[in-house]
Parts: C-alpha cells; structure tokens; sequence
C-alpha cells in the first residue's frame, strides 16, 4: 500500500474511514499519477509543436534550394569539361568576327573551320574569358547543360521553321548578286 498522506492517517485514526477505502483511493491517485492515457496538450505544448513542424519545413524548403543550386552548378561544371575536353584546335590566319555580349569577337580559323562554321558543322562556345571551336554532336550536349555557354550557332536556326518575313526578305535580297570573296 502507498504511504498514506496527514490527512488519511487523521481521518483512519478518528475512524471516519475504513483501511480499504484509503487504499482504493491511493491507487486511484496513483493511477492518475502514473497512468497510460495521453495527458491532454497545453498551449504551450501546441505553440511548440507547431514551432517545431515549421522548421522542419523551412530546412525541408532549404535543402531542396541547395540541392538545386548545386545541381545547376554540376551542369555548368559538365558543360565547361565537355568545352574543355572537344575544343576543336584552333590553327589559320584568317579571322572568323562574330558578336558576343555586345561586341565584336574574333577567332583565327583556317579555311576549312570558317566553312565548317558558316556550316554550322562547329560552333562557337565560351570558354572562361575566351573562346574554343566545338563539333556539333559536344555542342548539343554542352546546350543541354547550359545553352548560355553557347556564342555562335549557325546550325540551330536551320533546325527553326524560317518565317514568313524573313521568306519575303530573301525573295527581294535574292536579285543582289553577292560576291564570293567577302569577307566580314
């Protein structure tokens, strides 16, 4: 039997209560105590279950942020090793001029990358401050990492239905014979 309290051994000396009674009621006490049944929540309690689901989410929504940050980083990283690892040598005298970022670029190409370029066989791609050739197979994959790498394509307007203004402009550039040796 749990150690009864002043007041029970007052009441059991004075003969107001019986023996069985007190015990009944020390067990109930100590059940209420002690018991298996879930304690209702203060406010208290709630605010800071509620503080709690908050953060989880908020360090949820910043992990998802940082987990796409360096994934988009990972692409420009691939995309730059693939400029990197398919430049294509540069080697001539002549200059291929193309506009990048406002202003007038220049490459040394021989005859046969000019050809290539006008072509749309290689393309043109940033690398660091400058420049590197890339055949087109490395050049579609560089634009699937990163298209802002991309400077100078030829090719892909090809791929792009012409429209019916630019269709209008060839029809009437077309009486202007072009010579062959211009050069930009």
């Amino acid at each position: 039997m749990a150690k009864a309290n002043p007041l029970q051994e007052q009441l059991l000396k004075a003969g107001l209560v019986k023996k069985s009674k007190v015990a009944e009621v020390a067990r109930e006490q100590h059940k209420a105590r002690h018991g298996k049944g879930a304690p209702t929540p203060t406010d208290s309690q709630r605010e800071a279950e509620r503080a709690r689901a908050e953060k989880v989410e908020r360090d949820r929504a910043l992990a998802a942020e940082q987990k796409a940050r360096a994934r988009a980083a990972e692409m420009v990283a691939q995309a730059r090793q693939i400029i990197h690892d398919k430049q294509v040598p540069r080697a001539g005298q002549l200059e291929y001029r193309f506009t990048a970022d406002g202003a007038i670029r220049s490459l040394l190409v021989d005859e046969a990358q000019r050809r290539q370029l006008a072509a749309g066989a290689l393309v043109v791609a940033r690398l660091g401050e400058g420049y590197a050739l890339l055949p087109r197979a490395a050049a579609d994959k560089v634009r699937e990492r990163d298209p802002g790498l991309i400077a100078v394509d030829h090719g892909q307007a090809a791929d792009a239905p012409p429209s019916e203004s630019d269709a209008e402009d060839d029809a009437y550039y077309a009486q202007f014979k072009v010579p062959d040796d211009l050069m930009w």
